[in-house]
């Protein structure tokens, strides 16, 4: 069975919102260019992340972020997203234009559930914050990757919302890439096991 692994950009306060700054949030723009000077080390984990997921799980906001920009862009990285299945969490997206993607309808936790049971291997979630709580919400993610960023915003939108009931995790790797901190937690099925 394939495993959920959400992969997200932080804020050391817990903020996930709107990290490329094209979103209009007025403390956007807070990552900054993976890759640039001083962060090549970063670019270097995002794509081993992508070459090691079977493919992606997104919803339609982040979605039609990303198949704005890749689909025209070469490189390692931009090869395999435009390569790799995507699979898209939406009711309103009608055609799918970047290649290899599917529209998953219906039911959010049936189909995921669906999804995983086809697959072997790490199922990639990032951004698609909506989809991630859901995820959460209902016991389907395994690993979440939180690259921690050395910033404070002060307000925006958390990763973590509320949820019916608590939902322990475990430290599982730890290290520091660049000028950031990269987390590695998997969810405690069962309290017990932790």
């Amino acid at each position: 069975m394939g495993k959920i692994v959400i992969s997200e950009n932080v804020s050391l306060d817990g903020v996930v919102q709107d990290p490329a700054g094209v979103e209009g949030f007025g403390r956007g723009g807070w990552v900054g260019r993976v890759g640039s000077r001083g962060r090549e080390e970063a670019a270097k984990v995002l794509l081993e992340e992508h070459l090691g997921a079977e493919a992606l799980l997104q919803g339609r906001r982040t979605y039609e972020f990303l198949a704005a920009l890749w689909p025209s862009r070469r490189g390692e990285l931009a090869d395999r997203l435009n390569s790799m299945p995507k699979y898209v969490v939406s009711s309103t997206l009608k055609d799918p234009k970047w290649n290899n993607s599917t529209i998953l309808k219906g039911d959010v936790v049936t189909e995921v559930s669906k999804l995983t049971q086809g697959r072997s291997g790490a199922i990639l979630v990032a951004g698609s914050i909506q989809l991630v709580r859901t995820l959460i919400e209902h016991d389907l993610v395994d690993e979440v990757r939180l690259m921690v960023y050395p910033i404070v915003l002060g307000a925006g939108e958390h990763l973590f919302g509320e949820t019916r009931d608590k939902k322990p995790i475990h430290l599982v790797k730890a290290k520091t890439i660049d000028d950031l901190a990269h987390l590695t937690y998997e969810f405690v099925r069962d309290a017990s096991d932790g």
